[in-house]
């Protein structure tokens, strides 16, 4: 699959970028390069090669672990003791710059 100026005309306004013609065209060879090593990566012959989820010593596919030990680091249980309580309405929106009261209010960021 090939990438087309119309694709990085259509990324680029999705994304609010103004390219430029020189800018649009790196960005389309540059593309095409990546989709291109792709290609050639998926010619591999990787039968042979076992599946990896980690690049890490520690990780095992034993079932008989449990999942924090197959990983090699902990998982907090999922307990009540470490949280602890949010910080009130009411102290949040105190120092805001510009608030209705209810919620923060921000400038509008993105004019299109």
């Amino acid at each position: 699959m090939r990438v087309t100026d119309k694709d990085v005309a259509y990324v680029a306004d999705l994304a609010n970028l103004e390219l430029s013609e020189e800018e649009r065209s790196a960005m389309l060879r540059d593309l095409n390069s990546i989709l291109g090593h792709v290609d050639r990566l998926s010619e591999l012959k990787t039968e042979d090669v076992a599946p990896m989820a980690q690049v890490s010593g520690t990780f095992t596919v034993d079932p008989a672990l449990s999942e924090s030990e197959r990983y090699g680091y902990p998982i907090r249980d999922d307990v009540k003791e470490g949280l602890r309580k949010s910080l009130p309405h009411d102290a949040a929106v105190k120092n805001a710059p510009d608030t209705d009261g209810t919620f923060f209010q921000v400038p509008k960021v993105i004019e299109r």
